[in-house]
């Protein structure tokens, strides 16, 4: 006889950027009343691990956590499933079975909506349809919307193409939809992501796609803030700056923008599609908005960087003065055509690249955030200092979560989820300290 009604203990692991993490949301919400989660991996049906594989690192890190599941599964008298999908699977196809002999189902992104079905039938559980709900597995006090599925940018460094896709825009009102339930949920702050947030709708047809999206979420009862992460370069216009702009609060003016490099030489070499200096870029932001918070991602040491090519960027981030800015090494990723490339630095130099750029880039944190010292700011608390009672973890307007830095919190109604008025303390390189007002 078919069990209908089994629950299925399920750890989890999710790695890599928030959009992971929304798949992994989605196939737990896949499982409907079946699903109960459990953080001791001994005593779980199921070990799920989503996994990245943009860069090297990312795919170290996920066949080590693949690796981990199992050696401490094998011990157990009763051995849960092995389920791996994600990036890596995506990436490196369905001969990962040979390779990886522990793991018992594979699933790449495009069957991760039939995954849950897969998992249950494995186990003999059902037949019955759920309705699928995300699983929401952030702090109460924000949740990430993905607005778009692949990217079709073709930047040299670059795999996610060949992994996700092209761009797939979801419809407006399915996002909608979403963020209502997510907003019902608890959640006070939105995050907008995608691979490249300023392309959304641009395969649907629409002309201003983002910039609608933000106005209509605007507009939805019980939203605080609303923040847009993955803004591409040559998307970010005039028009739609100014939409943002005349949308008021709840948008905050936080602008995630991966420039990559300052050189034009590096730039094209790269296959980023626009020929403007990013100093334009941002000028055009602060000129909209004067008080805009913007981060940026770096690569340091791509092929044939020069040293006169390094100065030019190191340059960039001393006059630019970026609130929030990571850096990597270039990694020559199989399949991307950057790989290939002559020119190829030398892994000790990239590393020095990198570390020349983020103590730069520590003075200019320390020096920002110093200029909030005393002043009342809102902040958005997420949750509980784990060591310290009575602390909490949150985040003010310019602070994303996991990217950037935090701002501990204490006070009477300090509590996840709330938002409260604080002042500011004391600052660090690229934390604050806040007491309630």
């Amino acid at each position: 006889m078919v069990n209908t009604y089994k629950k299925i203990k399920i750890f989890t692991r999710s790695l890599g950027c928030p959009k992971n993490l929304v798949d992994t949301e989605n196939i737990l919400g896949g499982f409907g009343a079946f699903y109960e989660p459990v953080d001791d991996i001994s005593q779980c049906d199921v070990v799920l691990i989503n996994t990245c594989a943009f860069i090297r690192p990312a795919v170290e890190e996920s066949l080590d956590a693949i690796f981990s599941a199992h050696d401490e599964i094998k011990k157990l008298e009763s051995r849960p499933l092995l389920v791996v999908t994600g990036c890596l699977v995506s990436r490196y196809g369905t001969g990962l079975g040979s390779e990886i002999s522990e793991a018992d189902i594979f699933a790449g992104i495009a069957e991760q909506p039939d995954l849950p079905g897969v998992i249950l039938k494995r186990l003999g559980i059902g037949p019955e349809k759920t309705l699928p709900v995300r699983k929401i597995s952030t702090p109460k006090s924000f949740a990430f919307l993905k607005i778009s599925e692949g990217c079709n940018n073709r930047c040299s460094f670059c795999t996610i193409p060949s992994i996700r896709g092209r761009l797939k825009s979801y419809p407006t009102d399915r996002l909608i939809e979403e963020a209502d339930y997510l907003l019902q949920r608890g959640a006070r702050e939105l995050i907008i992501i995608a691979q490249d947030s300023t392309a959304y709708g641009r395969d649907l047809g629409f002309k201003h796609g983002l910039g609608d999206l933000v106005r209509e979420l605007s507009s939805l009862k019980g939203l605080s803030r609303l923040r847009v992460m993955y803004l591409y370069p040559s998307g970010l216009d005039t028009k739609l700056l100014e939409q943002m702009a005349k949308t008021g609060e709840p948008f905050v003016p936080y602008f995630d923008v991966p420039f990559q490099h300052s050189h034009p030489d590096m730039l094209k070499k790269m296959g980023r599609p626009f020929k403007e200096d990013p100093r334009k870029i941002i000028q055009r932001i602060r000129d909209v908005f004067s008080e805009a918070a913007i981060r940026t991602t770096l690569i340091a040491g791509y092929p044939g960087e020069t040293e006169e090519h390094f100065e030019h960027l190191m340059e960039f981030v001393r006059q630019t003065r970026f609130q929030h800015l990571g850096v990597f090494p270039f990694y020559p990723e199989e399949g991307a055509r950057a790989s290939g490339f002559s020119g190829q630095i030398p892994v000790k130099i990239k590393a020095q690249r990198v570390q020349k750029i983020m103590r730069a880039q520590k003075k200019i944190s320390r020096n920002y955030l110093r200029s909030y010292e005393g002043q009342l700011l809102e902040v958005l608390v997420d949750s509980p200092h784990q060591e310290w009672p009575g602390l909490f973890k949150g985040r003010t307007w310019f602070q994303a979560p996991d990217v950037d830095g935090i701002t501990y919190i204490s006070g009477p109604d300090a509590q996840p989820g709330r938002l409260i008025r604080a002042r500011i303390q004391e600052t660090k390189d690229y934390d604050l300290i806040a007491l309630q007002e």
